[in-house]
């Protein structure tokens, strides 16, 4: 079982992740739909293409583009869409 923790809370588990260079891409239904803000923030992969971003909120605490997605991953990737990663200070336990 994976679980993504921020600001004391528990935001992402599942025993279902798929590890792209290190990073434990969690299913979108196991995160917690409450602490995800829609952000305009992307960024581009060669090789997985564009991401998006979603911004964490928990209680009065902001993670700004703290998860990423792919929602039309290229070909090499297609095993991470529909799933959600997590960063800059995000803890990961599996």
């Amino acid at each position: 079982m994976a679980t993504a923790r921020w600001n004391g809370k528990v935001i992402a588990s599942s025993d279902d992740t798929v590890i792209v260079e290190g990073n434990h891409y969690f299913p979108l239904d196991a995160v917690d739909p409450d602490v995800l803000k829609a952000s305009d923030h992307t960024s581009v992969c060669p090789w997985k293409g564009t991401a998006n971003y979603f911004s964490l909120q928990v209680d009065d605490a902001e993670n700004r583009d703290a998860a990423w997605y792919y929602a039309e991953p290229k070909e090499a990737a297609a095993e991470i869409k529909g799933r959600v990663a997590f960063w800059k200070g995000v803890e990961i336990t599996a």
